[in-house]
């Protein structure tokens, strides 16, 4: 039970919760195979990611005694990460037991995992041949102990740490570490197998397999082996040098974070005990901080990626195309004429390329804006807008160089860019642009129109199969008029965010949009005060701003009834006796990742509802250039409230967002089984077949019920 005398449950214990509900994905027997497998990767790398980011935020805060806002440190820091510290290891258990399940269905497939020792004959000459071929050119084992510091260690990388000894012990004992190659090699090697079978070795045992081979040469005769990753402080610090421009001071940032400091050290339960000492001396960590045993296999992350061997495939239906493009020929006539939503992943996000690719050949069209946070490594977005460069329109891309962990690519996509000759901004200090914007230009009988999309996603067209999002191609003059202005202000910063506060349609951050959700919120509380409707209906992917979490208590407490979809990060309590009508918050967790933002307010009849790319965090709210759009047609509105609605009678995949983080199951006997994401798919999929073919009458009919 946690302890109700903070008003908000801490951030990063409600994010680890988020993270066990990703676990159970992983421990569903009903999953299929490869994707619980998938799973066990993501759980990996998010885990990852928290220890580079908020481990390593709470270990300075705690090292060095600053407080900031909205990271819950009513509490000491160092409680925090005590806490965290019990949750980690209670996950990393359930982890390996998953792992031990998974492992066991794996062999029933006839797909076998082998190591060193498990090796045929037939195999252990392949081996040996791959290792001499492919792999002993990428690796180059360095003996430390003897050095006074170890050498720089790669926090994404896994390693080998050795203890090289001899049976007579005629010879000292000594250590090497071993970086292995996944990244140039490949994490997984198919072994010749018996008939019927597969079998499969990872790379760090076509290593330990051959260490007799790679330290020939010091006379030793006995090599022992674990593996270990260590994770380190991702945070770039950006110096107030005004003599730097922003370009150096990220490449500097960057190359200071491969000097960061070790945040958690993850090892094979089973290491030699001299070699853990060491390792964890050499790296001035103790036992007490972040230091994680665990089984003989780790970097998870790249089980993301494990061989296609499964008899069965994916069931993952394509994507299709929306019903209003499917059969024209151009994506930009029909957004001239009407708003189209789509609904990633869903809908095909073909017609967004398009419509760049539309727009770099139209004679008419003059200029391109866009802005890009998280981009596809071989981008379809980008070469269409390379093209339209050179057909002479004029391109200017907003490019966050800050998107964490993207900032060496979004660093290379500008030179590239620039060298092509498009406008590249990179972004207004102290402040991120996270909106998702595109405002195309362009002149018909002197006179200019502009269209394009707000949408709640990045523009990466290989996220774009498994993130849920949408985005608004439009052409309505209030809606551009408002992205015209938004880039007005990325283009002219130092003017002031008076473009921002001009903008009439769409409320941006960091102007508006609190301001904006506390008048929403508030007259939802007037109405039921006065025994009028009221309502709140809130998806997104996280809900940690205190002062809007308290206004929803404070809604809650005067009767609104309260409907919240979060995906992971979820700091409100949301069970209370003062509650008039009680919390509805749950999250789903399923084949594809919630990322949208939704947001709907009664208003006394008047329904509001917007898409959005800010979460409600202080970070998005109040330091991130974001922005929030009005549903405007009436056919889209209810298509998006259909799809809330659908989600929030998921009882297959939501759990329960209680005071507890007990991610238990929403489960109910009495209805049918609901599955929103397959539901989903079906609703739109029936509209589109709908379209279509008017005479398919019977799910017309059920259409029509639901789209009431």
């Amino acid at each position: 039970m946690l302890s109700m005398k903070r008003k908000t449950i801490a951030r990063d214990i409600s994010w680890l919760s988020f993270n066990g509900r990703v676990l159970q994905e992983a421990a569903d027997p009903t999953v299929p195979l490869r994707e619980r497998i998938k799973f066990l990767g993501i759980f990996s790398n998010n885990m990852d990611e928290f220890f580079r980011v908020r481990v390593a935020t709470l270990k300075r805060m705690n090292e060095f005694g600053r407080k900031l806002k909205n990271m819950h440190l009513e509490q000491a820091p160092g409680k925090i990460l005590d806490e965290i510290q019990q949750v980690v290891l209670e996950q990393q258990q359930s982890f390996n037991t998953i792992w031990e399940s998974v492992r066991r269905e794996l062999e029933k497939e006839k797909i076998f995992l082998v190591n060193e020792k498990q090796l045929n004959k037939e195999q252990q000459k392949f081996v040996q041949t791959y290792f001499e071929e492919e792999v002993r050119s990428n690796i180059i084992p360095i003996m430390v102990e003897n050095v006074p510091q170890l050498p720089y260690l790669r926090e994404k990388s896994l390693y080998l740490g050795v203890v090289l000894s001899r049976r007579d012990q005629s010879l000292r004992r000594k250590y090497s570490l071993i970086e292995v190659p996944s990244k140039s090699v490949g994490r997984f090697c198919k072994l010749p197998s018996p008939e019927g079978e597969q079998h499969i070795i990872l790379l760090e045992d076509v290593i330990r397999f051959n260490l007799k081979s790679i330290f020939s040469y010091f006379g030793y005769d006995r090599f022992g082996s674990w593996v270990f990753k260590i994770t380190k402080d991702a945070e770039i610090d950006l110096d107030n040098d005004v003599s730097t421009t922003m370009i150096q001071k990220i490449e500097k940032g960057l190359r200071n974070r491969r000097k960061g400091k070790p945040v958690r050290f993850v090892y094979d339960k089973e290491m030699d005990d001299g070699l853990l000492d060491f390792l964890i001396r050499k790296l001035n960590l103790s036992r007490k901080e972040s230091v994680i045993p665990g089984g003989r296999i780790h970097n998870f992350r790249h089980f993301m990626d494990f061989p296609d061997v499964f008899q069965k495939k994916s069931a993952r239906k394509k994507p299709f195309q929306h019903q209003l493009l499917k059969h024209t020929m151009r994506v930009t006539d029909v957004v001239l004429e009407k708003d189209i939503m789509l609904n990633f992943p869903y809908h095909s996000f073909n017609p967004v390329i398009d419509l760049l690719r539309e727009a770099a050949i139209d004679p008419e069209v003059t200029a391109i804006k866009i802005t890009a946070y998280r981009l596809a490594s071989n981008s379809k977005v980008i070469n269409a807008l390379i093209n339209a460069v050179r057909n002479g329109k004029q391109v200017t891309v907003m490019l966050e160089l800050r998107a964490r962990f993207d900032e060496e690519a979004n660093l290379e996509w500008k030179e590239r860019l620039e060298e092509e000759g498009v406008k590249v901004l990179i972004g207004i200090p102290n402040m991120k642009v996270h909106a998702k914007l595109l405002m195309i230009k362009k002149r018909v009988n002197n006179h200019t129109i502009h269209y394009g999309f707000v949408s709640t996603g990045n523009l990466n067209e290989k996220t774009a199969h498994v993130y849920g999002d949408h985005c608004l191609l439009t052409s309505d003059r209030f809606i551009m008029a408002d992205v015209n202005r938004i880039f007005n202000y990325l283009e002219n910063p130092k003017d002031g965010d008076k473009f921002l506060k001009a903008c009439k349609t769409l409320i941006p951050c960091p102007t508006s949009l609190r301001r904006e959700l506390y008048k929403l919120v508030n007259k939802e509380i007037r109405n039921a005060r006065a025994k009028k409707p009221a309502s709140i209906t809130l998806k997104m992917n996280s809900l940690s701003d205190e002062d809007l979490i308290n206004k929803l208590y404070d809604a809650a407490r005067a009767g609104v009834e309260i409907r919240l979809i979060i995906r992971g990060i979820f700091c409100m309590y949301s069970e209370s006796k003062k509650f008039k009508i009680p919390v509805k918050a749950v999250s789903i967790i399923d084949e594809y990742l919630e990322h949208a933002r939704v947001f709907i307010f009664h208003n006394g009849g008047d329904e509001k509802v917007y898409i959005s790319s800010a979460d409600w965090m202080v970070r998005n709210l109040d330091h991130r250039v974001e922005a929030t759009c009005p549903i405007l047609d009436d056919k889209i509105r209810r298509v998006l409230k259909n799809i809330l609605e659908i989600q929030l009678r998921d009882n297959v995949k939501a759990r329960i967002l209680d005071n507890e983080l007990s991610n238990r199951y929403v489960r109910d006997r009495k209805q049918k089984k609901v599955r929103s994401q397959v539901e989903t798919y079906q609703y739109l999929h029936q509209k589109t077949i709908i379209h279509a073919d008017p005479a398919h009458s019977p799910s017309m009919e059920s259409l029509a019920a639901s789209d009431a």
